[in-house]
């Protein structure tokens, strides 16, 4: 079929093959060889135009993470579990940085919620201004909350292995039918694999992307942020930022710093300042060709 001026999305890229859907059907394209010159990779998420199952044109994307390689991303949600595991709060807030950082909205969804506490956490992250839904699947009023806040998106799900992504998801969407335990076999397939992603529809409309669970986390595996751009992915400190009376403040522990000061004040949380710090000095490790 000619499928001249037909757009669509890649939902899937693997061994040089990209699947496109588009409101014909699904297409297996290959790319241009013009692009890999101009270093122009398409990857999924990609907004692609196709002639003859190959992909002609690849539209300007809105964000881009780098592994897995995902495009035009509404909304990371980061599934953190009361209990087993533990909260990891640095784990969040890298997490908030890196969406932050690419322009991508974050939200965090609390599971396991009839096991343990989840109120630090709520309040932590609502107070400025992140949705936080606490999800009981005895209530399915929260479970619509995540219904509607995914909706009509492209979204994808991360957090700590073993904090329920598998059950939540087949809770949001059945047709998805994850095994409980093991989302790795449709949402992601382990994490050595996670040079490729994935798409997968909802009945409901919107995408959930491929995240394998992971339970450590490095700023770089999405990308790279510049020790003097850290400050700008919390979102809290940009209200007090502007007043600090030293230029190139780094907000570590400098004396008279309006950042410290509104920790001090409670106005901004330890556990979140704490994060900013370790991030801070991780990124001043890095060598320039890593950033690069």
């Amino acid at each position: 079929m000619n499928t001249e001026n037909n757009c669509g999305i890649i939902i899937k890229c693997l061994g040089g093959l990209y699947t496109v859907e588009t409101p014909d059907g699904l297409y297996e394209c290959k790319a241009r060889g013009v692009f890999r010159s101009k270093g122009i990779s398409p990857c999924t998420g990609d907004k692609v135009q196709i002639k003859d199952n190959v992909i002609y044109d690849v539209f300007p994307r809105k964000n881009h993470i780098i592994r897995p390689p995902l495009a035009n991303l509404d909304l990371l949600v980061f599934v953190v579990s009361t209990v087993s595991p533990a909260p990891n709060f640095l784990l969040i807030d890298k997490f908030i940085a890196v969406a932050e950082y690419k322009g991508i909205t974050p939200a965090v969804v609390i599971t396991k919620t009839d096991l343990g506490e989840s109120t630090e956490i709520r309040k932590i992250y609502s107070s400025i201004g992140i949705d936080v839904i606490e999800v009981s699947y005895n209530d399915e009023n929260t479970i619509d909350a995540v219904r509607n806040l995914i909706k009509g998106k492209i979204s994808a799900f991360t957090g700590n292995s073993g904090a329920g992504k598998s059950t939540l998801l087949n809770a949001v969407d059945s047709s998805l039918n994850i095994p409980t335990g093991e989302i790795s076999r449709k949402l992601g397939r382990g994490r050595h694999t996670t040079r490729h992603a994935e798409l997968y529809k909802l009945a409901e409309g919107g995408y959930i992307a491929d995240t394998p669970g992971f339970s450590t986390f490095e700023t770089n595996r999405y990308d790279i942020i510049r020790k003097e751009e850290i400050a700008g992915c919390f979102r809290e400190f940009s209200k007090a930022e502007g007043e600090c009376r030293f230029r190139d403040c780094a907000h570590i522990c400098e004396k008279g710093c309006v950042i410290i000061d509104a920790v001090r004040r409670g106005e901004i949380s330890e556990s979140r300042h704490a994060s900013y710090c370790t991030m801070y000095d991780e990124a001043k490790k890095l060598k320039e060709w890593e950033i690069k």
